[in-house]
């Protein structure tokens, strides 16, 4: 179906499956905490909780963690306080950045985003400033291995997805906010497990970069920035120009 950015494909291959099982067991089990916290426990009543869980099943995040995070949030075990934090940024190029975090201690986040960002040549821009340049979809990658496009391309469509990435190794679905939840759930219907699932910033439109000392430090930068303990997202409007491809293969 649609294009897609090369860097996203490239990440893909330089990343393989995130291998960091525990970091994303981390990650999700921050939201859930931070849903229950602000929505209650139950998920019938929290949206967001139940968004929350169907992202932990979608990478087979055992019960138990589950159920621990849940509690967490509604202060039924002791636990740290979490806060979600927004950053906008640009990078070398004037690439745009949105970083979505979640902290129990947003003093340190702040500054180690920032510290990330000055030595990579980015910096922190004015609210608005970045935000305008994307805009929020659901995305979910899973593997090509599980299914056939034609028959992702049923499932997902037929849940609410508006488009299908082909990415050679992984499939992208991608969905407007409001009908994530159906697609994911008509995914895991299916017995189908995600790499990532979540609703994230995608850009509307893409900055090519074809300097290949520039896009070493975006890359860089990003990978750094997706690397903090506190950060759950990183997007960008980063392309890679054509001509550089096969440097970053």
């Amino acid at each position: 179906m649609s294009g897609h950015s090369k860097w996203a494909t490239i990440k893909r291959k330089k990343d393989a499956i995130d291998s960091k099982r525990g970091a994303i067991f981390t990650r999700v089990g921050k939201e859930i905490t931070v849903a229950a916290k602000m929505g209650g426990g139950d998920p019938e009543g929290n949206p967001r909780l139940r968004l929350a869980i169907l992202k932990a099943k979608s990478v087979n995040m055992p019960k138990d963690n589950i159920e621990r995070a849940i509690r967490k949030g509604t202060g039924e075990l002791e636990g740290v306080t979490y806060e979600e934090c927004l950053y906008e940024c640009f990078g070398p190029g004037g690439i745009a950045i949105m970083v979505s975090a979640v902290t129990d201690k947003k003093s340190r986040t702040t500054p180690e985003i920032k510290s990330i960002l000055t030595k990579l040549g980015g910096s922190l821009a004015t609210s608005g400033s970045v935000s305008r340049l994307f805009e929020k979809k659901g995305v979910i990658v899973l593997e090509s291995s599980q299914i056939s496009e034609d028959e992702l391309v049923d499932v997902a469509v037929g849940g609410g997805a508006e488009d299908v990435i082909n990415e050679g190794d992984v499939y992208r679905v991608i969905s407007v906010p409001d009908n994530y939840e159906t697609v994911l759930h008509a995914l895991n219907e299916k017995e189908l497990k995600s790499e990532e699932s979540e609703i994230r910033y995608i850009p509307l439109v893409s900055s090519e970069i074809a300097d290949k000392e520039v896009a070493e430090k975006v890359m860089k930068l990003i990978d750094q920035l997706d690397g903090h303990d506190d950060v759950t997202s990183v997007t960008s409007n980063f392309e890679l120009a054509s001509s550089l491809e096969k440097e970053f293969e």
